[in-house]
């Protein structure tokens, strides 16, 4: 079964693959290159919804997941939590070309 995962990231596309081995997942950059929601949730799963239902937009009919995920650190109060991949700037983000 075909999964298109809303994600650029390599590496999390990657750790998706290693668990989820009964699937085929396929990158939503391979849809939509310049796919890239404005993810203004107020937590990971609004975050996660947002990607989901844009991703559903570009793929209709298919199967979506989508995920958010950040650093939560207790020395500094939470964060970055949701703002973890703008935390140390966009350079560092390794997004799928």
């Amino acid at each position: 079964m075909k999964l298109i995962f809303a994600t650029g990231n390599r590496g999390k596309l990657k750790e998706a693959e290693e668990i989820l081995t009964s699937f085929e997942l396929i990158s939503i950059k391979e849809y939509a290159p310049s796919f890239d929601p404005v993810e203004s949730g107020n937590s990971f799963l609004q975050n996660a919804i947002i990607k989901a239902e844009a991703a559903q937009q570009e793929c209709p009919g298919e199967i979506v997941l989508a995920d958010d995920s950040g650093l939560i650190v207790d020395a500094l109060d939470g964060a970055p939590g949701i703002y973890s991949s703008r935390f140390s700037g966009r350079r560092c983000n390794r997004q799928i070309k």
